[in-house]
């Protein structure tokens, strides 16, 4: 690397650091919500991720034959409670991350209909993380009632900047590694909690099957969850805007492009710090983590 290079990146580091910190102070905070509320009741030193991914529907079965719900913590992400074993599983740990969980918009009708399972099923203690970013002030708790479940924040600020005072950042709970899933947000708030094994289920990431353009130009793809009886093509929004606005194939590939990049950062973050993430998900497309 050349004098030149070292400046431009060492210049370009300094701009998007100090911009990182002049946005949370802005739009959020310094606080870190994760590790002040702490973990949910007495945490066991591996933990199991279950994202929404089709491959779910195999592996969900087995895990609760082999009765990894008794002897592990759970986290589960948003429409899971929605599944008819969520009772059974009974997770320590909710999250949910997409604007769409605060924002009346995009099936707002399904959304309310989460909110009143969650509050009907929970019968135990749970901690349900939600993003700190809010603009429209939704409020959670006005939501779900259930006093069983802890309703704790999380920051989602994407850092860019001096690698080294990334990672500073990410153990004072500030800001997120890029992340573009729910589950990797998931990975973050095990990582703050402590746990040292984390088990990734249901992550196939197979973010391009059936991804086109329709007739009337909009990208789509054909999106397959587990609770999904079948695929449907449908057209994709961009919901962190407000109102949403539909997705181009530029926009949606360079969003893919970071939401993996963003697990390049948490594996190397989970490293820095001991811990393991372990992929048991078949066909997944990630390729940064540890394979079962």
């Amino acid at each position: 690397m050349t004098a030149f290079e070292k400046l431009d990146r060492f210049l370009r580091n300094l701009y998007d650091t100090a911009f990182y910190f002049a946005m949370m102070a802005v739009k959020e905070n310094f606080r870190d919500y994760i590790r002040r509320a702490g973990p949910q009741g007495t945490p066991t030193d591996e933990i199991v991720l279950l994202a929404n991914g089709p491959s779910l529907r195999d592996e969900l079965p087995e895990l609760i034959a082999r009765g990894e719900h008794l002897r592990k913590d759970f986290l589960a992400v948003n429409y899971f409670a929605e599944d008819e074993r969520f009772t059974t599983v009974r997770p320590k740990y909710y999250i949910l991350s997409d604007p769409t969980f605060f924002r009346r918009c995009c099936d707002w009708e399904r959304v309310e209909r989460l909110y009143a399972v969650l509050n009907e099923r929970v019968a135990w203690p749970m901690t349900l993380y939600v993003q700190f970013y809010n603009p429209e002030h939704f409020d959670y708790r006005a939501a779900l009632p259930n006093p069983l479940i802890r309703i704790v924040r999380f920051h989602s600020q994407t850092y860019c900047g001096f690698p080294s005072l990334g990672y500073w950042c990410f153990r004072h709970g500030l800001g997120n590694g890029n992340y573009g899933s729910v589950i990797q947000n998931g990975e973050y708030v095990a990582l703050q909690l402590g746990y040292k094994v984390l088990h990734l289920y249901g992550v196939d990431h197979t973010f391009f099957d059936g991804f086109c353009v329709d007739d009337e130009n909009r990208a789509c793809v054909r999106r397959t969850y587990f609770y999904d009886a079948a695929p449907q093509l449908k057209p994709l929004m961009l919901t962190s805007v407000n109102p949403p606005r539909p997705y181009t194939v530029h926009s949606y590939l360079a969003e893919k492009c970071e939401l993996f990049r963003g697990h390049e950062i948490l594996a190397r973050y989970a490293e820095r710090i001991g811990a393991r993430i372990v992929n048991h998900t078949r066909g997944s497309l990630i390729d940064t983590y540890e394979r079962a």
